[in-house]
């Protein structure tokens, strides 16, 4: 973190936390006492057992779900009602992403939410551990590998890339500068028929006031190269579909990029009776998923041209009306696909008069929360309500277009969970498959060569009876 321009940060990001991380350099003890910063307080946190070495933690303890390739000990943790990401890095990398994600969080930024950071660990024999970062885990979300281990479409690669560049020109405008580009630093949630991406790994960032043009191109050079490399090595792999030029869908994120940026930040010039071009530039931000909070408007040449440009707040402006109308909190294009089928509803009942906020209740009641709650129990962890409701309406679709005639909702539903749904999720052997693959790449931590989840004393329940919590620190 750039401290010498804390000041001039936004306010919301400059109190975001009270963890200031060290210099790497600095030679500074290590607590002697486990510690838990964190930003919210669950008790659950305090039962853990932070003296063992994270890659022997109980199995009873893990949440079975597929991890991304990381150079760090990395498990899912069930922490009460919770499951929580746990990274096992040194003291200052720890409090340094700790508080850059803080800061993201508080600018509403689309990254994992920061929990805690932990340090202080030490073994039974008193020898010290590393510090582990913990992150709440981002309901839904796949790494990358998991996406082609499943049964997606042939163009997933470009619709990846096109999320991952949406993510990297909104942390650009904020003026974070990443440092690691690439898809194994990002989670995606299926978002209709797109994807949307959030930032899971901060090591190297750093938020600024504002970024030069020559750190955006080299964040985003840095893009292309390690795309490339991440699509070859799943083209090795077998998991890339044959027809899929990896160098073009590496070019593909700079041109989207380019693009996205130029529509959101370029100054256009109208002449004196052509301001009708200024709402279609605001619509076209909008239908793009950016608010625009205000227009930055300027004569030259004698007031003979006109020079406007939008400030763009931030994406979400679908997401933020279905809010508003319904509750629902979802991803943009899902928003979009969810307030069409609203407006078609609002239509086929004959009440394009009425209040919408009025139609839109009765749409929750009579068409989307019947179709969601049809969703089996085994399928509630791996699918999201807002994505199953836009599923089962593509696949009504396509029902109807194959039988010639309009298909009843209910059995558009029953037909996508029998046939469609379990093609969808990941089976238990993808799923230990990525997590051999994402162990596979750890390379910091001898605790990784342990062959099983037993502790170090080869007692399997994982927890230390003479933990004394009095003797830890809780600080918020």
């Amino acid at each position: 973190m750039n401290l010498s321009g804390l000041s001039q940060l936004d306010p919301r990001a400059a109190k975001a936390t009270s963890v200031k991380a060290e210099d790497d350099t600095a030679d500074t003890p290590e607590p002697q006492a486990l510690k838990i910063t964190a930003a919210s307080s669950n008790p659950k946190m305090f039962t853990l057992p932070w003296e063992q070495p994270l890659a022997t933690w109980p199995a009873e303890l893990l949440a079975n779900l597929p991890r991304g390739i990381s150079r760090h000990v990395v498990r899912f943790v069930h922490v009460g009602d919770e499951v929580y990401a746990m990274k096992e890095i040194t003291r200052q990398m720890a409090e340094r992403e700790y508080e850059i994600l803080r800061r993201l969080q508080k600018l509403e930024l689309p990254a994992v939410r920061p929990i805690a950071v932990v340090t202080g660990r030490h073994n039974r024999e008193g020898e010290p551990l590393e510090a582990i970062l913990v992150t709440k885990h981002l309901k839904f979300s796949l790494p990358y590998r998991a996406l082609f281990a499943r049964n997606l479409q042939h163009d997933t690669a470009e619709r990846l890339i096109d999320a991952l560049a949406v993510l990297l020109v909104r942390l650009h405008l904020a003026g974070f500068y990443w440092g690691d580009v690439s898809l194994s630093n990002v989670l995606f949630l299926r978002d209709a028929d797109a994807f949307s991406a959030f930032l899971v790994d901060a090591e190297t960032g750093d938020l600024q006031v504002n970024l030069t043009n020559g750190q955006r191109e080299y964040d985003i050079d840095l893009a292309r190269t390690n795309i490339i490399g991440e699509l070859m090595d799943l083209s090795s792999g077998k998991l890339l579909p044959d027809d899929v030029d990896e160098i073009e869908v590496g070019n593909r994120l700079v041109d989207r990029y380019h693009s996205l940026w130029s529509a959101l930040t370029d100054t256009d010039k109208f002449g004196p009776d052509e301001m009708w071009k200024i709402e279609k530039r605001v619509n076209k931000l909008n239908e793009l998923g950016f608010d625009v909070d205000e227009l930055e408007m300027k004569t030259e040449e004698g007031g003979k041209r006109v020079l406007v440009r939008p400030r763009v707040v931030d994406a979400g402006y679908a997401n933020r009306k279905l809010l508003r109308l319904t509750g629902l909190d979802v991803q943009e294009n899902q928003a979009r696909r969810l307030l069409n089928d609203l407006d078609a509803y609002r239509a086929s009942t004959w009440r394009d008069g009425e209040d919408l906020e009025i139609v839109a209740t009765d749409w929750m009641r009579e068409v989307f929360e019947p179709t969601v709650r049809s969703i089996p129990a085994k399928y509630r962890s791996q699918i999201e309500p807002a994505q199953f409701f836009h599923e089962v309406l593509d696949h009504r679709w396509f029902l109807a277009e194959k039988a010639g005639h309009d298909v009843p909702m209910n059995e558009a539903v029953t037909s996508y969970i029998e046939n469609v749904l379990p093609k969808q999720v990941l089976n238990k052997k993808d799923i230990d498959t990525l997590l051999e693959e994402a162990d596979a790449g750890v390379i910091d931590d001898e605790s990784t060569y342990y062959e099983n989840n037993s502790g170090a004393d080869g007692d399997d329940d994982g927890y230390n009876p003479d933990f004394d919590p009095d003797a830890a620190v809780w600080s918020h």
